[in-house]
Parts: C-alpha cells; structure tokens; sequence
C-alpha cells in the first residue's frame, strides 16, 4: 500500500528528510513530487518511527517543504531481459540510446542474492583478454574479481576498452556443460566526463562490441547519490543473464573511485563519524556486498567475473580505497605511471601485479602446459632486471658481467615486446606464450632453472633461429 506525506522537514545535499507516523521499510523506493509536478525517485536511507532519510537520484534542487513524499512499498528493481544486450542505459538504468522501453521479462531487486558459499564452484576456467601482461602474467579466471588500479591521468579507459572488445573464452576451454553458452560484457561507467562517454560509445559502436555488450553510463554531472546504484543495478544485469540466461559475463566497472566518493558524500550529509580519510566506516562492508557478487554457482553453466577499475589518489595503493579493495578481491592489476612515460601500451606494471586463481587457471589441458613456468620465468627474470637498474644506476653498465647485462637486455625487451603490445592489438595465449619463449631464449639455458628440461628442449630457441625439437 503506498503511503504519501507533506512532511519533509530538511533537505542536506542529496538528502530528504521527512517525518511519518510509522515505520517504512529500508531501502524503499520514494517517488518526490514538486510542486511545480516534477516526480524524483530516491530510496530510503534510514528509518524510524518519526522520520526518515530519503537519498534523491535526480538530485534535490527544486525540492522544498511543499513537496508530497510517496513511499511505493517496494525496494529499487531492475528490468531484467535478454534484450538489453545492446542497449545504454542511464545510471539509474533507464534507456538513453534513443530505442524503446524496456520490456522485462522479469523484475528483480538490485541488492541482490549472496551466493551461498556451499553452493559456490571454484573458478579455474581460463578467461582471454588478448592482452599479454594479464593473460601470461596474471591471468583472468571466471568467476574471479580482479581489480585495475591505477592513476589520474593514466590510460586505465583505453585498457578496460580493450578488454571489453578482445575477451572471450577460448573453444579448447569449453567443456561439455559449456556447450551453447556465450559471452556477455556489462560495461558500468561512474561519475565519467561527457568527453569520455563519447570515447566510450564510439569504441563500442565502432567494433561491433555493443551487441553483446549492456553500458550504464553515470556521468560527472549526474547527481552523485546515482553512482551508488549504478553498479547494483549492473551486477543484477550480469547475475540474470549468467544464472538464467548461461551467459559468461564479464563486468567491468570504472571508476571505483567515484562511487567511494559518492558513498564519502552521503555520510557526510548525514552526519556520520568518518572513518580513515573522511570515508564511511562501513566502506570495507560496501564494496564486499558488490565485489563478492562474481563468481560460480554449481549446476549453472554461466558465470559472472568482475573487473573493478579504481584510480588511486595520489598514486598510493594504501589509500583506503586501494587497500579494502585488495583484500576483498583476487588480486590486482598495476597500471604504472613511469611506463606509461615511455610510451609502453598498455602501461601494466607486473612485479606488483597479482591474479591469486592463476595457478587454478592454467596448465596442462587448459591453455599450455608451459603457461606456469614460462610465466614463474620471465617474472624472475624481470624482476632481476629491474634490480640490476638500480645497480647500473651507481656502478655503470660497463662494471656488470655479460650475465647481467643479459638480464638488463631482458628486462627492456620484457616491456618493450611483451607489454608493449598497443590499445588494438589481440594476442591469442598461444601467441603470448611464443613470445615469452622468444624472450626467454635471450637468456642461457642454464639460467631457466623453473622451467622443466622437456620444455626447454623443446621450445629453447638457438641463436640460430631454430627450435630444438625433443628428441624422442
């Protein structure tokens, strides 16, 4: 039964607070009549026997003590049907591509349902993005969450766009319970410039990836306590269309940052203690309710994997952001500054770099058999490199032995022919294995001591071009 009131008594930033003669339930969806007739939606924020907070979407201006307050008696629902791939929708996901109405197949609230961890089934299906610096170095699992972090200014949109365009499931990972089941992309956009919206669709309309593709756009402009739904509403897009619908979806969700804002501006409206840096205390609660809705449900054939992307204030991962973030998820995805400045696209920095479920992910019957040890290889050697900078740095280049200034070859080759891959290029993993071989074989052989003696004889390339084949 919907009750309406004439009764709001404050309005704080995206706030409304109104007084009622009995309780109405949490997370209730408000409709808030002007009084010159326009209607906003907002949802109820916290709920007592005399007043409620209501937090508006559209924002509160033209909002005064004159409006009427309509509680609908139901929490915020999402339009569910297979016929929104394709489709851009509004942050509070109503359509803005000039097409029709939305017309459901089914409604579901937009909190969600936890995953009854029971029921949960490990994620160790390979996932390809077409880019090398994740897929040989930390690669992507279904059903895992696998944040990007990066910084102002870095190209994290150009990355998150080549990962919407190129991932897909390669044929030799299906199994038999994945016969006729497809691979879906929920593209969630929070608190971006109208300029980079534009960048977005064109991206999307230009490589055919909106047809399998769902956009929810929030914008800069758009009101802030918007960004809090946005995702919601796209993670209930991704869950009906992988449990019901047997898609594999990958969500990515840009920028994490912005909805952290948001959820800062709203405590401070409401007055509430700050925790670390002016943010809410219950962030960490927050970001798990959205970043534990990836995953893999046992007897369905679809999946829903996330790809969060965060820019980190000031470059530090121990802003609470960054920080919570790590914790909750599967690992992390570095996009550095430095080689950004060197022209490396994309510019993933992979010492810091992390996919937990890696392991789970590759190997023998899955990819290759020799993902793990040429990957374990090249990251020592790397890593070896990068150390050795750092010596050339105080000593000079001509003081290092010819073993060192071969991991000092290594190193720069590393960036500038594995990483360095460009925004538009989509490597196979079959592709981005041969290449760490190529790389590899500028280093002795006697140096590849976490790679099996097998693999080496047989995929060591000699000086001379050619590649040993094992001798039967």
């Amino acid at each position: 039964m919907q009750k309406e009131y004439q009764t709001i008594t404050e309005i704080s930033g995206p706030l409304v607070y109104a007084e009622v003669d009995e309780p109405v339930g949490y997370d209730e969806i408000v409709e808030i009549e002007t009084p010159d007739g326009d209607t906003r939606r907002g949802q109820v924020l916290e709920s007592t026997s005399d007043f409620v907070a209501i937090q508006v979407f559209e924002g509160t201006e033209g909002i005064d003590r004159n409006s009427s307050v309509r509680f609908l008696g139901e929490t915020l629902q999402m339009k569910l049907t297979e016929d929104l791939l394709g489709r851009v929708l509004s942050g509070s996901g109503e359509p803005i591509d000039g097409g029709p109405e939305i017309e459901p197949d089914e409604e579901r609230p937009i909190v969600g349902e936890a995953i009854n961890p029971y029921s949960r089934e490990y994620p160790e299906e390979f996932i390809q993005t077409g880019v090398s610096a994740i897929d040989g170095m930390n690669t992507l699992v279904r059903g895992q969450k696998l944040p990007i972090f990066s910084g102002s200014g870095l190209p994290h949109n150009d990355l998150a766009l080549q990962i919407a365009r190129q991932a897909t499931v390669p044929e030799e990972e299906e199994g038999e319970d994945d016969e006729g089941s497809e691979f879906a992309v929920i593209f969630g956009a929070m608190g971006i410039t109208q300029e980079e919206a534009n960048e977005f669709m064109d991206d999307f309309e230009r490589t055919g990836a909106l047809e399998r593709s769902v956009v929810f756009m929030n914008l800069a402009d758009d009101p802030a306590v918007e960004r809090t739904v946005t995702p919601r509403l796209a993670l209930t897009t991704a869950e009906y269309l992988a449990f019901e619908k047997d898609y594999h979806v990958l969500v990515i969700l840009t920028d994490m940052t912005n909805y952290c804002e948001a959820l800062r501006e709203i405590g401070a409206a409401r007055e509430e203690v700050p925790g670390r840096r002016g943010y809410p205390g219950y962030m960490y609660t927050d970001l798990a309710q959205l970043y534990e809705r990836a995953g893999r449900i046992e007897g369905k054939e679809g999946s829903v994997t996330q790809i969060p992307i965060l820019t980190m204030p000031g470059d530090d991962d121990t802003h609470p952001i960054p920080d919570l973030t790590g914790y909750i998820t599967e690992g992390q995805i570095y996009v550095d500054r430095d080689l950004n400045s060197q022209g490396i696209e994309p510019p993933i920095y992979v010492l810091p770099s992390l996919s937990r479920l890696m392991d789970d992910g590759i190997g023998e019957g899955l990819t290759r058999k020799d993902h793990a040890d040429v990957s374990d290889q090249m990251y020592a050697a790397y890593a070896e490199g990068e150390d050795l900078r750092d010596l050339v740095n105080i000593v000079g280049r001509e003081a290092l032995s010819e073993r060192d200034n071969k991991y000092l070859d290594f190193a720069d080759d590393f960036e500038t022919e594995f990483v360095q891959q460009g925004f538009r290029t989509n490597r196979s993993i079959d592709e981005t294995l041969d290449l760490g071989w190529e790389l590899l074989s500028q280093l002795p052989k006697e140096e590849l001591n976490r790679i099996d003696e097998e693999l080496i004889e047989e995929k060591y390339v000699e000086d001379e071009g050619e590649t040993v084949e094992a001798e039967e």
